[in-house]
């Protein structure tokens, strides 16, 4: 394998103010939260740290809004919940200009939107329409209402989750709007010990409510201008080049990685550098990476593959450097 270290020497200290113990301290907290998942922790804190939005897909039930409600807290950050239901409205989640008699205006009432971080919580159970309500929120960081652009906080995080598409009530979600998620993953059932654990402990909402914040916008803030210092070495990005350029062979898939996906990507494999208390990108960061990011971007043209298989066969076409 190639030298992909910077060539000066530099520990990640001297990137930024921001310690990788920060985030090992997130990790822990949240650990203690949903059990048995540092896998899916890491990637979900991956995603916050890499400034892109989060879709959870997975059965009822899972933990999915427990994850999202305790991102928030040990973050530090402003949190709303949002169910989507087949009778929710665009206005439901942007906000409403109401006519005030006293002054003869228009006054902005803003809805759940924003806030720091968003949980869109079953989104594919509410109809195109209202999801496409979030695209410019999750893409331009602001909403317009009535022709006036009203700007969203920052940091601006949505997480989403989302149902099997089988289940009874629920509109896939077209290409477009899962575009707009940098990451995918899915919780999955705990395993014997972790459930044991579940059902002989408090009650998850009462340890998010004891839960100390972690961090905060400036520290957030720090963590993700340290991350964007990540060295990159032309191997690297040579190997994440050949990846994206393999998706766009037509007929192989459905269709291609875009730059988009691409800059996500790159990303999202600093943010895992930077976890595993790195101050450089390894291939292998491209790869733990990839199926949260390309999974729910590429579609075979051949039926009956999944999403693993995709996935698999990538890595395995790919020589490593």
């Amino acid at each position: 394998m190639q030298d992909l270290k910077p060539t000066t020497s530099q520990s990640p200290a001297d990137l930024g103010s921001a310690s990788p113990l920060l985030v090992t301290e997130i990790i822990q907290a949240l650990s203690e939260i949903i059990v048995g998942k540092q896998h899916e922790i890491k990637l979900a804190l991956c995603c916050l740290l890499a400034e892109g939005h989060l879709l959870i897909e997975d059965v009822p039930g899972v933990g999915k809004t427990t994850l999202a409600h305790a991102l928030a807290k040990v973050l530090g950050l402003n949190y709303q919940r949002i169910q989507f239901t087949n009778d929710l409205l665009p206005a439901d989640i942007l906000g409403v200009s109401i006519y005030s008699r006293e002054d003869e205006k228009f006054h902005f009432h803003p809805g759940p939107v924003f806030s720091q971080l968003v949980l869109a919580d079953e989104i594919n159970r509410a109809t195109p329409k209202t999801q496409s309500a979030l695209l410019e929120s999750m893409e331009e960081q602001q909403v317009t209402i009535d022709g006036e652009t009203h700007a969203l906080p920052d940091p601006f995080f949505v997480i989403a989750t989302q149902n099997p598409v089988h289940q009874a009530g629920t509109y896939p979600l077209p290409e477009s709007q899962l575009d707009r998620f940098l990451m995918s993953i899915s919780l999955g059932y705990p395993d014997a010990k972790s459930e044991r654990k579940l059902l002989t402990g408090n009650n998850r909402e009462t340890l998010i409510a004891q839960m100390p914040a972690l961090g905060n916008t400036k520290k957030l803030d720090d963590l993700q201008k340290t991350i964007h210092k990540i060295h990159v070495a032309d191997p690297a990005l040579d190997y994440l080049q050949e990846i994206l350029a393999y998706t766009r062979v037509p007929d192989r898939y459905q269709q291609g990685l875009s730059p988009r996906a691409g800059l996500g990507l790159l990303a999202a494999a600093k943010a895992w550098a930077f976890q595993e208390g790195r101050d450089y990108l390894l291939p292998d960061d491209i790869q733990q990476l990839l199926p949260s990011v390309a999974g729910h971007r590429l579609q075979n043209t051949q039926p009956g593959s999944n999403k693993q298989t995709l996935i698999k066969e990538l890595v395995e076409a790919i020589p490593v450097p």
